[in-house]
């Protein structure tokens, strides 16, 4: 059967070459291994959705991802991939030969949620339903790995060029997508021809990187009792102007533009002239010109807060200090990009709408760099991401897998 499956690929590979893109889903439909691959991904989904509960009940916090990692070394391992490793910052990865070393593509999805590692994790069933944190995000790409493994195993797809597949870590907030900046400057560098990211649920397709910069933004000063004091400059205050002159920011509606203050703090008590306060701050735009604007801005009222309040009392010095706790590089593939074209001719032969939306993912890092990349959701659908009411709807999910199986061969020829 083996030497079945690489005659039917070879066969098929002058019309491959001689394709547009927009060929490539009708072509990949009509070869009967391929047929078969995506048959055994719909066979196999109830068993993918136990490993996608199974996966989830195991926590992985912010910078806690290293339990999830090592069950997804053992899953990779079980499903025959080679060369299965963790990295030196816990990214997860397991290589699948093609006939030959190009093109090599990297398929990911990410281990970390947003949730502390106090959370509960336990997923409970009704109906079609899942709920649990993380059962979407990122639980359901996870799931898609494991699914778009077995169904090629069991068809024994061969691959013009090898897939690497990867359980990143840091995707999620504060992460600042350490686990593929890790991957595109250290572990890879140089060898990733073409990126997939399965993030979340749904059926979109997204090739437009939206970029951010975060800060945790602080204001120090000498503090003190709030009536023997009274007079010495005040960090509350400072950063109460600094907040009020950033929610005045006025940012292009397109291309978007955001601006936020997610979270504040300081202060001793209700009595006490504060020594410090501090916010955190979220900037994004995919555009890179309107992101350095709002940027710049967001730099220039910083000081000039601290300055005001300076000049405002006499007693004290108020500094600040702007740190960068985030990066995310704003970057796309364009539109007319193989990839990108490929991967809208596969969900087109399928049968499935196009969507096309914008988003913040671990695709960033490669689009940045010029390297062909996008982002796919994972079928289903889902509710509440990100909150602890996060649920998932498993009413035709295989659909997500089959497409993901499409596109790793669409990519990895």
């Amino acid at each position: 059967m083996k030497t079945a499956t690489v005659l039917a690929l070879t066969l098929l590979a002058p019309a491959f070459a001689s394709a547009q893109a927009g060929d490539v889903g009708s072509l990949l439909m009509a070869d009967k291994t391929v047929a078969f691959a995506l048959e055994r991904a719909k066979a196999n989904e109830p068993e993918i959705i136990a490993e996608q509960i199974r996966v989830c009940e195991i926590p992985a916090p912010p910078f806690g991802e290293e339990k999830r990692g090592l069950e997804f070394k053992n899953i990779f391992t079980r499903l025959g991939l080679q060369d299965v490793r963790i990295d030196a910052v816990g990214n997860v990865l397991g290589e699948r030969p093609g006939k030959g070393p190009k093109p090599h593509l990297v398929m990911a999805a990410h281990l970390d949620t947003v949730f502390p590692a106090e959370t509960s994790v336990k997923v409970t069933k009704e109906g079609a339903w899942l709920k649990g944190p993380g059962i979407g995000d990122d639980c359901r790409g996870l799931a898609v790995l494991i699914g778009v493994i077995r169904a090629m195993n069991e068809a024994k797809v061969v691959t013009q060029g090898p897939i690497t597949f990867v359980a990143n870590v840091g995707e999620e907030g504060l992460g600042d997508l350490r686990g593929t900046k890790a991957l595109f400057n250290d572990t890879l560098k140089g060898e990733i021809d073409r990126f997939v990211s399965i993030d979340g649920t749904g059926l979109g397709l997204t090739h437009v990187g939206v970029g951010s910069y975060r800060y945790r933004l602080a204001y120090k000063g000498p503090g003190g009792h709030s009536y023997g004091a009274f007079g010495r400059v005040n960090p509350i205050h400072a950063l109460g102007r600094a907040i009020a002159e950033i929610a005045d920011f006025q940012v292009t509606k397109e291309p978007k533009t955001t601006f936020n203050v997610g979270r504040i703090g300081g202060g001793t008590s209700v009595n006490s002239i504060p020594f410090e306060a501090w916010a955190e701050v979220d900037m994004r735009s995919h555009d890179k010109a309107s992101l350095e604007a709002v940027h710049a801005k967001f730099l220039a009222a910083a000081d000039a807060a601290a300055a005001a309040e300076n000049r405002r009392w006499s007693d004290g010095v108020i500094t600040v200090e702007k740190k960068s706790v985030g990066v995310r590089p704003p970057g796309q593939t364009p539109a007319t990009d193989y990839a990108v074209t490929a991967a809208a001719s596969v969900t087109k032969a399928l049968g499935i709408p196009i969507e096309w939306s914008t988003g913040s993912t671990d695709s960033n890092v490669p689009m940045s760099l010029g390297i062909p990349a996008i982002t796919i959701d994972g079928g289903g659908e889902g509710k509440d991401a990100h909150a602890l009411t996060e649920r998932f709807d498993t009413t035709d999910s295989w659909k997500g897998t089959q497409r993901a199986i499409l596109i790793a061969l669409a990519l990895s020829r």
